[in-house]
């Protein structure tokens, strides 16, 4: 009991501290939004060519968004009568380019992010420009990375769909085991020069290997950390809910539902670059030694529990 309370304890710990700098430094909470903003943007300039895809009928007619369908998509049989739609290989090759180009997105504001996250934590003021511009100095590395992990996931969904229910599993192991490999890949590519991609694994692979796996007690600790707060939250949305209820308030009930699923994103949104900050602690101080502040030693080595060489 008591060492679970004690893990209870770091969790708190290491999600007040991951807040702590966000507090400090509430630039940081833009790079998510940048990074969403911009994959919106990719995804309309892929999909506005196929909505005004000539079909003789007005974009606002039925006849038009069938005639859309009709190109992307062709019947198969699925046994007896019945036919399902499948995309054309048009359909598909469009839509790799659209998942690889968003990769792209993402990882390039994931290495913006991540080396304004570590200059937070060595206590320097965080700019939005020169982590786009940083991002920008590292542009062979982020599209060759992003094409290569691209690549890697579609594969793995791939075999996933080839495969029975064994294979499938079998797979989604495999894609853990990539994600878990490739956890520090973009700070690697912030912190060092390099645009191979199999270089870029090894090193994050490297950096976890020195304490193999004990990462994922810190991971869970600040899920643990929202976890609380969470359902803390909710039981107290249920309480207030049963007391309106009493009252025949329904409008409140509805009204106080509604604002806690926004209270519930911008939570969700704040845990996102709460975790990041973590992992960059972690990658900091498992690759160079050193302890970003408000992190303690305890915290660090109760994370990774380092190996000493």
């Amino acid at each position: 009991m008591s060492d679970l309370s004690g893990k209870f304890s770091r969790s708190w710990l290491l999600f007040v501290s991951s807040i702590q700098i966000i507090g400090r430094q509430p630039k940081l909470l833009l790079f998510p939004a940048m990074a969403f903003a911009s994959t919106i943007v990719v995804i309309l300039c892929f999909l506005s060519p196929i909505a005004l895809l000539p079909t003789g009928h007005t974009w606002g007619q039925l006849e038009h968004w069938k005639g859309v369908a009709h190109r992307l998509f062709e019947l198969a049989p699925s046994g007896g009568s019945t036919r399902h739609a499948i995309p054309t290989t048009t359909a598909e090759i469009y839509l790799v380019v659209l998942y690889l180009a968003s990769m792209f997105c993402a990882t390039f504001f994931n290495v913006a992010s991540y080396h304004e996250i570590i200059k937070a934590l060595a206590g320097d003021e965080v700019s939005i420009g020169e982590g786009l511009r940083f991002a920008n100095s590292r542009l062979r590395a982020i599209l060759i990375w992003s094409l290569f992990a691209g690549a890697v996931g579609l594969i793995i969904m791939a075999l996933e769909k080839r495969f029975g229910w064994v294979g499938r599993w079998v797979m989604r192991f495999v894609g853990m085991a990539w994600s878990v490999a490739s956890v520090f890949v973009i700070p690697v590519i912030v912190r060092e020069e390099c645009a191979n991609p199999f270089a870029l694994l090894r090193t994050s692979a490297a950096t976890l290997k020195k304490t193999w796996g004990e990462s994922l007690i810190g991971y869970v600790g600040i899920t643990i950390g929202s976890w609380i707060i969470l359902l803390g939250s909710l039981a107290l949305l249920v309480a207030v809910g049963l007391m309106l209820a009493l009252l025949h308030h329904p409008v409140l009930i509805l009204t106080v539902v509604a604002l806690w699923v926004l209270a519930l994103v911008a939570f969700s949104y704040l845990i996102s670059v709460a975790n990041k900050i973590f992992r960059g602690a972690l990658y900091v101080y498992a690759s160079e030694g050193v302890v970003p502040a408000p992190y303690s030693v305890e915290l660090l080595d109760a994370a990774w529990k380092v190996k000493k060489g």
